[in-house]
């Protein structure tokens, strides 16, 4: 019995929107969305992205959109051959002094505060010392003996002349005042030691007056970097901490630890250039002084200790640096500029060719340096070879919004 024309009619439907299912499906697993109308992904104009058939990472861009990509050939520049490392900013430990008073004493009065620079010989701090009054009080004593001396012996040789006094006796006082000269002698050299000044020494003599103030001075042009000093403290020689400690900023240490398979590429003698992050725009010139001979066992690193000039006093220690060394002759590589090269959520580095200007392909690349805006790569594209620069970023959220389909 032939069919009728309602069953008929529902087959044909049946039929329609299976081919329709079909279409829609085919649209969504190969182009991301159905060829228009549908609610795949926009670029930037409005106008949706078509992925290349050929695979999953490539994409053709429409008129207006290529206007939002600028395409150059892959160039090349030299990158200097280099190593880095991490390190801080320390005093020179060479030109770091710790101020002790050459006798003990209570100190009277300090003239020096942390962070101030000094000159040599400037005075720091003075004590009361019962030591430089006792030799002061001896070479009074002194002078004061071979002044009487010096008239006996006047005297005696008045009398010698007269035959009133015998040969004897004028021997005895030639000796005598030979002797209170070596004791001024020893005596001002005692009291010199103290620091005293022939004109002070012999203000002492004049004035028959001992001063137990002792001075205790700078011993180099340098910053106070501490002080541990209060007026009425009793201080010893060598008994820590010392009052003053100082150093020479001039020159300041590098100290940094660096990777135990790049510790052969760094020899004493050799120059670098250290970036501080409190001076972001500058760099500071300096030498490899002391590479390490012991890796540590822990961070299998090894120390190396640079001088880093410091002619405006600008560099404290504690600040965090690191340096850049030359250690071979420049490398002529690929350069790819920086917003041409995309890092991705895994980690890797991207960038995207064309041969067309319209097809573009993301392809893996390994970088290296960055140097004046431009990336160095190092495999991945040759030099020539047309890739997107500004608009790389553009081109991967295209890619990965259509993938998301």
């Amino acid at each position: 019995m032939a069919p009728g024309p309602t069953k008929s009619r529902w087959s044909a439907a049946i039929a329609a929107a299976l081919f329709a299912l079909a279409i829609v499906a085919y649209w969504a697993s190969h182009l991301g969305g159905p060829p228009s109308g549908g609610s795949g992904a926009t670029g930037a104009h409005g106008d949706a992205p078509s992925a290349a058939a050929g695979g999953s990472d490539s994409i053709d861009l429409s008129d207006a959109q290529l206007s939002a990509v600028k395409v150059e050939p892959v160039g090349e520049r030299d990158f200097p051959t280099e190593k880095e490392a991490v390190g801080s900013i320390d005093f020179d430990e060479e030109m770091s002094v710790q101020v002790f008073t050459p006798y003990a004493g209570r100190i009277i009065s300090l003239f020096a505060s942390v962070g101030d620079d000094v000159k040599k010989g400037q005075t720091l701090f003075t004590i009361d010392s019962p030591d430089l009054l006792s030799a002061e009080s001896t070479l009074i004593a002194a002078a004061g003996v071979l002044e009487m001396t010096t008239r006996n012996l006047a005297r005696l040789k008045e009398l010698y002349t007269t035959r009133a006094v015998s040969q004897r006796d004028y021997d005895q006082g030639i000796s005598d005042q030979q002797t209170a000269e070596g004791n001024l002698r020893a005596g001002r050299d005692a009291v010199r030691l103290f620091g005293k000044t022939n004109e002070e020494i012999d203000r002492i003599i004049a004035e028959r007056k001992a001063d137990p103030t002792l001075v205790v001075p700078c011993p180099i042009d340098s910053r106070v970097t501490a002080r541990n000093a209060a007026p009425g403290l009793y201080v010893q020689p060598g008994s820590a901490p010392a009052p003053f400690t100082v150093a020479n900023v001039d020159t300041m240490w590098m100290l940094a630890n660096v990777a135990e398979n790049d510790s052969p590429a760094f020899q004493v003698g050799q120059p670098l250039q250290v970036s501080i992050s409190a001076f972001p725009d500058r760099l500071f010139d300096g030498k490899i002084t002391t590479v390490g001979s012991i890796v540590d066992p822990n961070t299998r690193r090894v120390l190396v200790r640079s001088e880093v000039k410091n002619p405006q006093h600008e560099l404290r220690a504690g600040m965090f640096a690191n340096f850049i060394i030359s250690v071979g002759a420049p490398v002529r590589s690929p350069a790819v500029p920086l917003n041409g090269v995309v890092r991705q959520g895994d980690g890797t580095q991207t960038i995207w060719v064309t041969a067309d200007r319209r097809r573009f392909v993301k392809r893996t690349v390994e970088i290296g340096q960055q140097r004046d805006g431009y990336r160095q790569i190092l495999q991945g594209v040759q030099p020539g070879e047309l890739v997107a620069t500004d608009g790389a970023i553009f081109l991967s959220n295209i890619l990965a919004t259509a993938s998301a389909r």
